[in-house]
C-alpha cells in the first residue's frame, strides 16, 4: 500500500471518530509525530445529556460499509452514516443530529460489544446486564437474549463462516458458545437462548486460591476471537498476558498458550499485565494482543512457540476499555489510549513512531476500520439511511458482467493445488484437502 494512499484511508477514520469530555491532555510524544487534524466529529449524547461510548463497528458488507454502530455506557445503541457530508463550520452536535439515523436502548446497562452478523441485517450487543441481544435492524426489534453469564459481558466474536455461531467473554472469568439457531424459552416476549458450551475459569490468577472471590476481575475475560480455522477460539484475560487457545470439539483444556514474556520460567523478570483486547486480520495469520503495560504485541498464528513477532508501543493503557485492532488486510495497527489520542502504527515498520489522531478530550476506548471491498456484492441487504429511503437504486447490465468476470478469476485462483502453496491455507483448506487443526500448527518442534 502506498503511503499517500494508506494515510487517506486514516485520515478518513478520523472522521468517524467520537468525541467525549474535556479533560487536560497529557502530552506523549517528541515534536517529530506525524499528527492527523480532526476533520469532523459527533457527540454520543442523549436527550441533552453526553455519554461515554465503549464500542463502534462498521457494517461489513460493501453496500453498508458507510454505516456505523455506537454503544454507550447508559445502554443506547446509535447508528450513524459516515457518507454524511460535514461542514468545517458544524459542531459535534449538529453533526450527530444530521449524521445519526437510528437510536434505540439495547440495554438498561452499559452495552460493552456490538457485532455485525448476518450480512448486516442482525447487530449484537453484550452488555454489563449479563446478556447478549440479537437485534433485527430493519425491524428495530429484540429476536434473542442470551443467557447464562452471571458477570458483564465484555467482549464477544461471531464465527468466520456461519454467523448463527459466536463466542463470549464476561468478568465472571466464563466464556461461552452459543447457537442463535436454538431458541429454549420465551420470557416478555423475547426469545432466550441458553449456552451450548461454557468454560469456567478460563484464566485464573495466581492468587485466585488465597483471595478468592473478592476480585471479580481476578478472573475476568476480557477479549474473545473466534479464529478463522473455524475450530480455535483465543482468550485473554485480566489476571495474566497469556493468550489461551481452545478447541470447540473439546473445551476440557486449553490446546496451546502464547505469551509476551520469552523466558516463562523466570519468575523474578515475569510480571503479569493483563490482556485488554484481541484481534485479527482478515486472512487470520496475524493475531494483536494490547496489554496493560502499554504495549501492543502482535503474534502469527503459526508460530506461536516463538511468541509474538514484533510489539508496538507509544499509546497509554490504563484501563480495560481500551480497544486496539489490526487492519484487516493487516498492514496497520489501530488502537486507543489513555492521553486522549488514538495512534496508528504501520505493522512493517513497528519501530517508527506511530501517526497519532488527536481531537478527543477523553480516554480513547472504541475504535474500528472499515473493511475494502473491490466489488459491490448485490445480493447484500441494504440498510437504509432517511436519505436512501427515498432513492431507487438500479443496476446496469455492465456492473453485473463486471462481477461475472471478478468471481470467474477469483475461481481460477482458488484452485485446490493453489490454495495449498498458499500461507492461508492452514486456516482455509479446500475442501479436496484434508482438514487439520490449528493445533497441528501450534507444537514445537523439538
Amino acid at each position: 500500500m502506498e503511503n499517500s494512499r494508506s494515510r487517506s484511508v486514516f485520515v478518513d477514520i478520523g472522521l468517524r471518530e467520537l468525541n467525549g469530555f474535556r479533560v487536560r491532555k497529557r502530552p506523549f510524544f517528541a515534536d517529530s509525530e506525524l499528527v492527523c487534524r480532526e476533520i469532523a466529529g459527533v457527540a454520543v449524547e442523549h436527550d441533552g445529556y453526553r455519554t461515554p461510548p465503549l464500542a463502534v463497528s462498521f457494517c461489513k458488507s460493501s453496500r453498508n460499509s458507510q454505516v456505523f454502530a455506537v454503544s454507550d455506557e447508559d445502554g443506547h445503541v446509535s447508528l450513524f452514516n459516515s457518507n454524511h457530508k460535514f461542514a468545517s463550520s458544524s459542531t459535534h452536535q449538529e453533526n450527530t443530529d444530521n449524521a445519526r439515523f437510528r437510536n434505540w436502548i439495547a440495554h438498561n446497562n452499559a452495552v460493552f460489544d456490538v457485532s455485525w452478523i448476518k450480512d448486516d441485517s442482525c447487530l449484537l450487543t453484550a452488555s454489563g446486564d449479563q446478556t447478549i441481544k440479537a437485534w433485527d435492524v430493519e425491524e428495530n426489534k429484540c429476536t434473542g437474549v442470551l443467557i447464562g453469564h452471571t458477570g458483564t459481558v465484555k467482549s464477544m466474536c461471531s464465527h468466520p463462516t456461519n454467523s448463527d455461531l459466536l463466542v463470549s467473554g464476561s468478568r465472571d472469568g466464563c466464556f461461552a458458545l452459543w447457537d442463535l439457531r436454538c431458541k429454549s424459552t420465551s420470557h416478555k416476549e423475547e426469545f432466550c437462548i441458553n449456552s451450548t458450551g461454557m468454560v469456567k475459569g478460563a484464566h485464573l490468577s495466581p492468587l485466585s486460591k488465597r483471595i478468592g472471590r473478592r476480585k471479580a476481575a481476578s478472573s475476568s475475560i476480557t477479549s474473545v476471537l473466534y479464529l478463522k480455522d473455524e475450530i480455535t477460539i483465543a482468550t485473554a484475560g485480566a489476571p495474566d498476558s497469556a493468550l489461551k487457545f481452545w478447541d470447540t470439539r473439546k473445551l476440557k483444556v486449553p490446546i496451546a498458550q502464547a505469551s509476551p514474556q520469552s523466558d516463562t520460567t523466570n519468575n523474578k523478570e515475569k510480571r503479569a499485565h493483563g490482556i485488554v483486547s484481541l484481534s485479527q486480520d482478515s486472512s487470520g495469520t496475524f493475531l494483536t494482543a494490547s496489554c496493560k503495560d502499554n504495549r501492543i504485541y502482535l503474534y502469527n498464528i503459526l508460530q506461536l512457540d516463538k511468541g509474538p513477532v514484533q510489539s508496538f508501543s507509544g499509546c497509554r493503557i490504563d484501563s480495560f476499555f481500551i480497544r486496539t485492532m489490526i487492519s484487516p488486510d493487516g498492514e496497520h495497527i489501530l488502537s486507543g489510549s489513555s492521553d486522549g489520542n488514538a495512534y496508528i502504527w504501520q505493522v512493517n515498520k513497528p519501530h517508527v513512531d506511530p501517526t497519532v489522531l488527536k481531537g478527543h478530550d477523553k480516554e480513547v476506548t472504541a475504535v474500528d476500520c472499515p473493511q475494502k471491498h473491490s466489488s459491490d456484492n448485490h445480493s447484500m441487504p441494504i440498510i437504509r439511511t432517511p436519505e436512501a429511503q427515498t432513492k431507487k437504486i438500479s443496476l446496469s447490465s455492465s456492473s453485473t458482467l463486471s462481477l461475472s468476470s471478478l468471481e470467474e478469476d477469483k475461481m481460477c485462483e482458488n484452485t485446490p493445488e493453489t490454495t495449498v502453496n498458499s500461507p492461508s491455507s492452514v486456516l482455509n483448506p479446500p475442501s479436496s484437502v484434508k482438514r487439520r487443526t490449528i493445533r497441528d500448527y501450534f507444537l514445537v518442534t523439538p
